[in-house]
C-alpha cells in the first residue's frame, strides 16, 4: 500500500494578507490531491494536511514562498491510512482557540526546550508540570507527574489558570507546559507570561518532536498521544496507535468501550449517550448508514471531481463574498 506523508505545521506571524492567502492555497492542495484543513488568521497559519511525497512537497514549497513562511517547520510522520477526507483552508479569527486577545506568541512565548533537555527539566521537582491538552487527550497519554486541568476544550484554560493557580503558585514557580505539535503550548505561555508568571516553558515541537527524538528507552511518557485525524492515536514509533473513536462525540475509544451497551457505531459511546438527545442520535446513524454505503461504492467525501466543484461553486458566489 502507498506511504502516506502526514505533516503538521503551524507559525505564529503577522500574516496580514490571509484572506487573500486563502484561494490559490486550496488550490495546490487539490491540483496535489493533499488532503487536511488549514486554518489562516492574522496571528498565523496552523493545520495538518497528508498526501504523497511530491504533493505534501509542492503544499510546503508553496507556502515557504511566502517571506514570512519561509522558515516555516513540520514534523512529518509515515502511514498507510489516508487520515482525511477533505481539502480544506479556512479563515479564523484564531488559528488556536484561547479566546484572550491581546496575545503575541511571536514575540512572548515562554522558554523553549529542545525534546533532548526535556527529561532533565521535567524531574526537577520545583517544576510545576502541566499538560495544556483536553481531558481525553490526557486520558489516553501525558507525561509521568503531569497535572491534567481537566478541560474539555483549549478556551477553558484560563478558567483552570483563575481557579487552580492564582493564589496557589507564586509568580517566580518553575511552570512546565506542553501539548501534541507545540501549539497550544505558545498560545498558553505567552498567556501565563502576560499574568506575571517569571519562568515559563514549553516543549518544541511538542509531544510529536520528543516522541521522534527521544529513544523510547529514555522516555518519560506514558501512553498514547492523541491526534487529530483517523489514526485517532499513535504509538511512541509515531505508528496508528490502538484506540478507535466514536464518531459522535470523537472520544478515543477501546475495543473494551465497545462492549459497552452505550456504544452503537457512529452513534454513540458510553461517554457521550446520556449527553446527546434522540435527534441528535437518529441523525448520527442517519449519517452512519450513508458512510458506510460510501465505502461499499469506493466512494469518498471528495471525490475526482472536487477541485471542479470547488471552481464551479466560487464562480456562482456573489464578487462581495469571495473573500469572506
Amino acid at each position: 500500500m502507498q506511504s502516506v506523508v502526514v505533516c503538521a505545521l503551524y507559525k505564529f506571524v503577522r500574516l496580514e494578507n490571509y484572506r487573500q492567502l486563502r484561494d490559490p492555497l486550496l488550490e495546490v492542495m487539490l491540483n496535489h490531491s493533499v488532503r487536511g484543513t488549514l486554518l489562516l488568521a492574522t496571528e498565523g497559519i496552523n493545520g495538518t494536511i497528508a498526501g504523497d511525497r511530491n504533493g505534501v512537497d509542492a503544499v510546503l514549497q508553496w507556502l515557504r514562498s511566502t517571506p514570512v513562511l519561509a522558515d516555516l517547520e513540520c514534523k512529518e510522520s509515515i502511514t498507510t491510512v489516508e487520515p482525511f477526507k477533505r481539502s480544506r483552508v479556512k479563515i479564523k479569527k484564531e488559528i488556536v482557540t484561547l479566546g484572550v486577545e491581546g496575545l503575541d506568541p511571536a514575540h512572548t512565548a515562554g522558554t523553549y526546550v529542545a525534546p533532548k533537555d526535556w527529561n532533565a527539566l521535567i524531574s526537577d521537582p520545583d517544576v510545576l508540570l502541566i499538560d495544556t491538552r483536553n481531558d481525553y487527550e490526557c486520558d489516553v497519554g501525558s507525561f509521568e507527574g503531569a497535572v491534567n486541568p481537566d478541560t474539555a476544550s483549549f478556551r477553558d484554560f484560563p478558567a483552570y489558570v483563575a481557579d487552580s493557580l492564582h493564589g496557589s503558585i507564586s509568580k517566580t514557580q518553575k511552570v512546565a507546559m506542553f501539548c501534541t505539535g507545540g501549539i497550544r503550548c505558545e498560545k498558553s505561555t505567552a498567556y501565563l507570561r502576560s499574568l506575571g508568571y517569571e519562568e515559563v516553558y514549553h516543549l518544541q515541537g511538542g509531544i510529536l518532536k520528543y516522541l521522534e527524538e527521544v529513544p523510547e528507552s529514555e522516555s518519560m511518557w506514558q501512553g498514547e498521544c492523541f491526534v487529530f485525524d483517523e489514526r485517532v492515536t499513535v504509538n511512541h514509533q509515531l505508528e496508528k496507535g490502538s484506540y478507535d473513536q466514536c464518531h459522535a462525540c470523537r472520544r478515543p475509544i477501546t475495543e473494551d468501550d465497545k462492549g459497552s451497551e452505550y456504544y452503537v457505531q457512529g452513534v454513540s459511546c458510553a461517554r457521550c449517550y446520556h449527553s446527546t438527545s434522540s435527534e441528535d442520535k437518529l441523525r448520527f446513524s442517519q449519517r452512519e448508514k450513508q458512510m458506510q454505503l460510501s465505502r461499499k461504492r469506493g466512494e469518498k467525501h471528495m471525490g475526482e471531481g472536487a477541485r471542479q466543484q470547488l471552481l464551479e461553486k466560487r464562480a456562482l458566489r456573489p464578487a462581495s463574498e469571495q473573500n469572506d
